[in-house]
């Protein structure tokens, strides 16, 4: 048995800061409890007394140093982790100590506090750092517990909205656009027209509401998909999504969205009715270069207007007599009679009747006229080179010769891009609500609102038929079946296979119409929320 060095007592408790012995007679620590051998041979070290919150020279350190010590060593892990350099690292520790009045802590509880501190600080500081790159690094947690967190610390901190501002998804674009490995090699002039495309595809997003109640890293990943295909950069959606740590079938979500709005600004132009999802990048920098020229021209009186953008063609059937390499590509009011069977572009020789100087073509002419992309190619091609002193692209001729989309070399196509909008910039939103871009959408959470509604609406009016046949039989008419049936409207994006039938959406609704709640409170569609206040509470006073 063990015998106290000091008073030779044998009775012994042990001490929860160092978990050494101590005597209960005379507080001594028994040193001896935690001997460490070294093996060296006889002439070798003989061993240290070691203990935790110590050091080797026998120093002992406390409960609170010891947390400290660890809950810095953390910070400084993570932040290295995480990519931030020292002084935002330092600010992490400034918002932990402040928020923690010192004492900081540990467990998985303060393994997820700090990183609300880090996201805080980062954000207060404008700076982008995703919520799914946090939980990424910390481990042990999911996005709603660290956002609760992160609610907690703000709070606390009671930081408002100029000191908090809202996430920046262009800063977060940029710093894909840099630090992404398949963007590495890109070259500075490209790489900034990438930029400042990607920001004016963004501002637009926003304007069409495509981002506003979402998660934007899909749409972050969205944008840089479709930048990259538009510049030639090989790129695969499902490799950015894991880069920026978002779901791969969301964004491919966003940039189908992104697309089908690139086909609705399309409808404007001469030949935007054949553009479709699937042809829509073939007509992206036509697209995009009226967008472009949209927000930044005013309407004129006498010049040509497609959606408001002033085109002076006054000139451009002389250019077009001039050069024979375009003569033989294109027909006019001259030889319509001899080439019009081989060419077919009657449609395209009206666009170029000049009357006083200017296109005699309104808007109201525009919907029954279709111009082909590589007309209004070579017509910008020639206004470039002649007109406008710019250098001309040779990406329009690789366009005539393209059947296949892969050989569709848009990365070579400069001229369409002019980077001169305002919408090529960081811009507040009201500021990008009152640009014009050829399209005024509606949010989709609006849309798909109020289609589910109607929707609710029919299975109400429904329900409600089949409660009246079974109640009052001799009020039930013949061959009425076909009214219990929905509207093949509220079917557009699934077809069921089987027939249209009672299914469970129609048995709830049923049973709250047979507990008298009304029909305002179903069409919101808060179906469990009705049956616990009608149904299983109904008996409860």
């Amino acid at each position: 048995m063990p015998v106290c060095s000091n008073c030779r007592g044998k009775t012994f408790i042990r001490d929860d800061v160092t978990e050494n012995l101590s005597c209960s007679t005379c507080g001594k620590l028994q040193e001896y409890d935690n001997y460490v051998h070294q093996y060296g041979g006889v002439s070798g070290p003989t061993g240290t007394f070691v203990s935790v919150g110590t050091t080797g020279s026998g120093n002992v350190y406390s409960y609170k140093e010891t947390k400290v010590y660890e809950a810095l060593k953390f910070i400084e892990s993570m932040s290295l982790r995480l990519g931030l350099s020292t002084a935002e690292a330092d600010a992490v520790k400034a918002m932990a100590r402040e928020v923690t009045v010192g004492e900081y802590g540990q467990g998985n509880w303060f393994n997820i506090f700090v990183g609300a501190c880090a996201y805080v600080a980062m954000r207060r500081d404008n700076k982008p750092l995703p919520i799914a790159e946090v939980v990424s690094v910390i481990g042990g947690t999911d996005v709603y517990e660290l956002g609760r967190m992160i609610m907690r610390v703000v709070n606390f901190l009671d930081l408002k909205k100029p000191e908090f501002p809202e996430f920046d998804i262009v800063n977060l674009f940029e710093r894909m656009l840099r630090n992404f490995c398949s963007f590495e090699g890109i070259e500075g002039d490209k790489r900034e027209r990438m930029r400042k495309q990607g920001i004016f595809l963004l501002n637009c997003a926003k304007k069409w509401f495509l981002t506003t109640g979402r998660r934007p890293l899909p749409m972050v990943a969205a944008v840089l998909a479709l930048v990259a295909e538009l510049n030639g950069v090989g790129v695969r959606i499902e490799d950015l999504a894991k880069e920026i740590h978002a779901v791969v079938h969301t964004c491919k979500l966003r940039y189908r969205e992104l697309l089908e709005a690139l086909v609705k600004v399309a409808q404007a132009l001469p030949w935007g009715k054949d553009v479709t999802v699937k042809n829509v990048i073939k007509n992206a920098p036509f697209v995009i270069q009226y967008m472009e020229r949209k927000s930044m021209s005013e309407p004129s009186g006498k010049k040509d207007l497609v959606g408001g953008i002033c085109l002076d063609l006054g000139n451009v059937r002389e250019y077009l007599r001039n050069d024979s390499g375009y003569a033989s590509d294109f027909c006019f009011e001259d030889d319509f009679d001899t080439e019009m069977d081989n060419l077919k572009l009657s449609h395209e020789s009206r666009y170029f009747e000049v009357e006083d100087g200017g296109c005699k073509l309104g808007v109201e002419d525009m919907d029954s006229l279709k111009l082909s992309h590589e007309c209004l190619s070579m017509i910008y091609s020639k206004f470039s080179d002649e007109v406008d002193n710019v250098k001309s692209s040779k990406g329009f001729e690789e366009v005539r010769g393209t059947k296949k989309r892969q050989g569709f070399a848009l990365h070579a196509c400069a001229e369409w891009w002019n980077g001169q909008s305002e919408m090529s910039k960081r811009l507040l939103l009201k500021e990008i609500l009152e640009k014009d871009v050829g399209l005024d959408a509606i949010p989709p959470s609006f849309v798909n609102g109020c289609v589910a509604v109607k929707r609710r609406k029919e299975k109400i009016n429904a329900a409600k038929q089949r409660i009246d046949r079974i109640m009052c039989p001799s009020n039930a008419r013949s061959g009425d079946s076909s009214d219990i049936c929905i509207s093949e409207e509220v079917h557009t994006r699934k077809k069921r296979k089987r027939g249209r039938g009672i299914d469970w959406e129609d048995l709830i609704i049923e049973t709250l119409l047979l507990h008298k709640v009304k029909e305002e409170e179903i069409e919101k569609g808060w179906y469990n929320v009705l049956l616990e206040l009608y149904v299983f509470n109904s008996g409860v006073v």
